[in-house]
């Protein structure tokens, strides 16, 4: 009989005397650890730790430190740097020292217990000389048996860290490598020449039949392999069984796996939930890696199970006590062991993870000090108010938040913050496109698909024109994959290729717009309709265009959404929102961070369009919102790497929606000079006040070597829920989500519910991924973007076989190789309401209330007489 029998049998037998927890189970359960990682031409952002929120936040960290050496509170040199700048106040970081104290038992004097904690606030390292002293040895003596209570032992997984392979180091980095290089393989998205045998049998299937003939493994590798499970999930239990792993551990031991390589792990998880077809991928990929770790690992078998110790050093806390606690070699010798064991009890419990814990309580407590100064002192200004000429409706991304200020300036104009899809659940289909794109934030599904039309006649001349600069696009591909026609390429392409090299690096914008203007006047995009209105009854779950009685409700929640439902200007404007940029692989990343890196351009012109309707009107006037006739919506995108906006829908004008529109033209380009000049100040990169914003913003966008063409969201620290006026005086500096709410006309709480439930979580996502990147850029970021390799058309590694990079980049977050230029902080949540508002939604929502009790957001609020209180 052979092994692999032996081991089928072995677990059969274990299932039918006991009662084994389902794999599969196992596995839903150990995903919580990773986060569905998409694609890069679909970037969301995403809560690294969403499915652990029943735990706190501090509770996650103190996990992640123990398990996987990652630290999620900011580092020392963060720290100090904040201080240097005044973003952490000694009196917030005093209080935050206080609750600690007073909610902590130790049996020193109180008095030094405070000067200890306060000088080592201060980050100061303690000497070397002082680490190095003949006295501090004498003063360790006799304490070798003190033990700290919480050392404890921490299971490391997984087994193959622990054991050599031949070309050195552990095994579980030659269990990555190959791993790597299946799931490239297996997820490449048409980007190689040859595809995966078998691929479409799935990830485990076209694994187990191809493994048997991998040459990197050896002969005895390759034989063990050959007869094992055709199932995935009989091998993965085959496998377990195999490494010993009892069945209370086998949860965490499949953490451990995913969390060795949870770019790859993610993208698994994230297809998995993508398709029915794929649906137990993740299953699979465990399958694939622990069979292969088994392989590995068959000749050292069995592994001895080892634990990760928290060592003591009892000599650096005694030089700490020296450094910090004003103490001197002289009074410690004088202590009795007893006591001298107390103060290295609570050397030992105020350790570093306290100390960044409350610097960064300090940190946030300081910024939303500062926040509510600036809230709470604009209640006290009271601008006349004209009525608005033109009303907009961006995004609450904090990039519109300086925009709109700018904007606010130059006219009566008036400006809402809401979701930046607008409320429609749809999925787009751009002319002659053969495929459709989820248009909402990821959590959503889409529930109707909106298509481009055009006239016939034109609609194929358009084709003819598209078909030809797609052929030459794909036989320059298709040359690059084969062998011979690869070596005539660089002859039939490099004349064109190197004057495009030359003109992109020496005059990048010129460049830039001249090849944008080529394509533009070649394919002469006809002018478009919309499928709006439902063709027919379908059983399918996305249905094209929307009935009568959606269009109503879609528009209806979207204007109540905003707080639009009374005294409308002339001309209101949808404000969608993108980004632009050249050679970046993370240019999704700049889109609408909530909707897999699509612009809200397509939503604004489809709500624009339907706002304008006049059945839709009608219907809405029988629902009490009255729009004016004169009342014309427009739609328009604005671009925030360059600051601005391009008109995408402008229907026929009113006579008073005509002024507000030739106004709005007048005030932009100003609009868009401050805007970028406010934006462009904050790079690394800009020494020297620019005599021209808008001409270097447009060079940012058109360089194809520039790593930093704008900062995204980084920074962004507030969401806050209140009318404009609320803010509208405030210099943000950016770092504000803005939405429009009116407790007034939400007196059953719905719409803050749905704002929190919605909008909120995005906002949260978006804040937690620059705080990870920021913290652990090594685990949740993704590295330099000059050294990165966008691989199999999904994602980017660092070199030729890492881990597929989950966050940000570096220069997303970072001024320079020293200094951060995000702010790691918990986003801090503002609702403008009543106290009994926010007490009823914390009743009603559970899942916001474990947000705010397990700190995985701040929460304040701002009552009706304009007072601010922290919950």
């Amino acid at each position: 009989m052979s092994m692999t029998s032996t081991l089928l049998k072995q677990v059969n037998e274990q299932k039918n005397a006991s009662k084994v927890t389902d794999i599969k189970a196992l596995v839903n359960e150990a995903s919580r650890v990773i986060a569905p990682l998409g694609p890069l031409s679909a970037f969301a952002a995403r809560h690294p730790w969403e499915r652990m929120e029943e735990q706190t936040f501090d509770e996650v960290a103190d996990w992640l430190r123990n398990t996987r050496n990652v630290e999620l509170y900011p580092s020392t040199s963060m720290i100090l740097s904040a201080k240097s700048r005044g973003e952490i106040d000694e009196v917030f970081l005093e209080m935050s020292l206080q609750r600690w104290l007073n909610s902590s038992s130790f049996n020193i004097p109180r008095k030094a217990a405070e000067c200890f904690c306060r000088y080592s606030l201060e980050m100061d390292e303690v000497p070397d000389n002082l680490l190095a002293s003949p006295e501090l040895e004498k003063s360790v003596k006799g304490l070798g048996s003190w033990k700290a209570d919480a050392s404890g032992h921490f299971p490391i997984q997984p087994l193959s860290m622990y054991k050599e392979h031949k070309a050195g180091g552990n095994v579980a980095s030659l269990l990555d490598h190959h791993v790597i290089k299946w799931c490239k393989l297996y997820l490449d998205d048409s980007q190689a020449g040859w595809s995966m045998p078998k691929r479409d049998e799935g990830f485990y299937r076209s694994w187990q039949r191809l493994i048997q003939h991998d040459p990197a493994l050896s002969r005895d590798q390759r034989r063990s392999l050959r007869n094992w499970p055709q199932k995935a999930d009989m091998a993965l239990e085959v496998a377990l069984s195999a490494l010993k792993i009892p069945q209370s551990e086998i949860q965490t031991y499949l953490e451990g796996h995913l969390l060795s390589l949870p770019g790859w792990a993610g993208m698994m998880l994230w297809r998995s939930q993508q398709s029915q077809h794929e649906r137990s991928l993740l299953l699979e990929y465990l399958a694939v890696r622990i069979s292969m770790e088994w392989a590995l690992l068959k000749p050292y078998l069995p592994v001895q199970k080892k634990y990760l110790e928290k060592k003591v050093q009892i000599d650096s806390l005694v030089a700490a006590w020296i450094h910090c606690g004003g103490l001197t070699f002289k009074k410690w010798l004088k202590m009795s062991i007893d006591q001298q064991k107390e103060y290295l009890t609570f050397a030992y419990t105020f350790n570093e993870r306290v100390r960044k814990q409350l610097c960064l309580e300090a940190w946030e407590q300081t910024y939303a000090d500062q926040l509510s100064h600036k809230i709470v002192s604009n209640q006290h200004v009271h601008n006349e108010t004209k009525p608005a000429l033109a009303q907009f409706a961006f995004c609450i991304d904090v990039r519109s938040e300086p925009f709109r200020r700018y904007l606010e300036k130059e006219g009566p104009f008036e400006t809402l913050g809401v979701a930046g899809f607008f409320g429609l659940p749809i999925e787009t289909c751009e002319l002659d496109s053969h495929h459709t794109h989820p248009s909402l934030p990821v959590m959503h599904k889409p529930q109707h698909r909106i298509e481009e039309n055009s006239d016939e006649n034109e609609l194929k001349q358009y084709q003819q024109r598209k078909q030809a600069v797609e052929s030459l696009s794909y036989t320059f591909k298709t040359m690059k994959q084969q062998a011979l026609p690869s070596l005539l390429l660089p002859e039939v392409s490099g004349p064109w290729l190197t004057i495009q090299m030359l003109a992109r690096s020496f005059l990048p914008r010129k460049a830039g717009q001249l090849l944008h203007s080529l394509r533009d006047s070649w394919l002469r995009k006809p002018d478009t309709n919309l499928s709006l209105h439902s063709a027919e009854e379908t059983e399918s779950e996305v249905s094209l265009g929307f009935s009568d009685e959606d269009q109503v409700k879609y528009v209806r929640q979207t204007l109540k959404m905003m707080g639009l439902i009374k005294n409308f200007a002339p001309l209101v404007v949808i404000c969608g929102h993108g980004s632009k940029s050249t050679n970046n692989p993370y240019a999704a990343s700049l889109d609408c961070g909530a909707c897999g890196g699509a612009s809200g351009a397509f939503n604004a012109r489809v709500l624009a369009a339907l706002c304008n309707l006049p059945k839709v009107r009608k219907a809405l006037s029988d629902k009490g919102i009255d729009i004016p006739e004169e009342t014309v919506f427009a739609a328009a995108e604005h671009n925030t790497t360059v600051n601005e906006l391009k008109w995408l829908y402008v229907p026929e004008l009113s006579k008073s929606a005509q002024e507000a529109f030739d106004c709005i033209e007048e005030a932009l380009p100003k609009v868009s000079q401050q805007a970028n000049a406010d934006s462009i100040s904050q790079l690394p990169t800009i020494k020297t006040r620019l005599k021209d914003p808008m001409a270097e913003a447009h060079r940012l966008a058109e360089d194809w070597s520039e790593i930093r063409p704008e900062w995204g969201l980084a920074r962004n620290a507030a969401f806050i829920i209140g009318e404009r006026q609320l803010t509208q005086n405030c210099n943000l500096e950016g770092r504000a989500f803005l939405h429009n709410y009116n407790w007034k006309q939400d007196p059953d709480g719905q719409i803050l519910a749905s704002i929190i439930a919605g909008p909120g979580t995005v906002a949260q996502w978006i804040n937690l991924q620059y705080y990870a990147s920021t913290v652990a850029p090594h685990f949740y970021g993704s590295g330099n973007k000059a050294t990165q390799t966008v691989t199999a058309g999904l994602g980017v590694m660092q070199g030729a076989a890492s881990d597929l990079l989950t966050g940000l980049p570096w220069q997303s977050v970072m001024a320079s190789d020293e200094e951060a230029y995000h702010a790691p902080l918990r986003l801090l949540i503002v609702i403008q309401a009543p106290r009994e508002y926010v007490e009823r939604l914390l009743d009603s929502d559970k899942v916001f209330s474990q947000k705010v009790q397990n700190g995985w957001v701040k929460l304040a609020t701002v009552d009706p007489k304009g007072h601010w209180e922290n919950w």
